[in-house]
């Protein structure tokens, strides 16, 4: 495990707060989410990653052969990878509570890890995030928090795969919260509204 596995920025917050780690999305970077890290947690420390593979000079966190179609190899690579990344930062900071957030590409590394070690993040926010797989989950989600935010028109991540999701998370034990909006893949106000009242553990409104 290591604090450096990835290029990336940190805000820093209140000593023995939160750490919310922020995952950005496809052709973004580590800056994507910052400002909406601090907005959303004000006390947080925020630790942003940068994607490590590169799609067409965009930035990504695991290879895809196609849209929607992932290299579950380089998945599985780059989930070890992240919980690891997130573990040492967790180690040396002893925080209050473990947050993360993640938009597209950044919900499914997020999703994966949640998969993977359950008991890496106390809650997690997935925006729009797309899981075409059965997650295979290493233990029990009880207890954990989880919010999905997606839009009902949205081309890339399908409502039914969302509710799939949704309903997977359950079945393992997670308190889920969804939050919807009419339109597509774009992060609208009231999502943004939904992570900030989820994340400070206030009921979510209209979910």
């Amino acid at each position: 495990m290591s604090k450096d596995a990835y290029i990336h920025k940190v805000l820093p917050g209140s000593p023995g707060g939160p750490l919310l780690f922020v995952f950005h999305g496809t052709g973004a970077d580590e800056s994507q989410l910052l400002s909406l890290g601090r907005d959303l947690a004000p006390q947080a420390t925020i630790i942003s990653p940068r994607g490590d593979v590169s799609e067409q000079g965009a930035a990504r966190f695991f290879r895809r052969t196609g849209e929607g179609v992932y290299d579950m190899a380089d998945l599985a690579r780059a989930t070890d990878k992240m919980a690891g990344f997130v573990g040492a930062h967790v180690e040396a900071a002893k925080p209050s509570s473990v947050l993360g957030l993640g938009y597209s590409n950044g919900a499914n590394i997020l999703a994966s890890v949640v998969f993977a070690a359950p008991a890496r993040f106390d809650a997690t926010v997935l925006m729009h995030p797309l899981i075409p797989f059965e997650p295979d989950v290493k233990g029990s989600l009880a207890g954990r928090r989880v919010l999905l935010t997606a839009g009902k028109r949205d081309p890339i991540c399908p409502p039914s795969l969302t509710s799939r999701l949704e309903a997977y998370l359950r079945a393992d034990g997670a308190d889920v919260t969804v939050a919807w909006h009419e339109g597509g893949h774009e992060v609208r106000p009231n999502e943004i509204e939904a992570a900030r009242r989820f994340l400070a553990g206030a009921p979510v409104e209209g979910a």
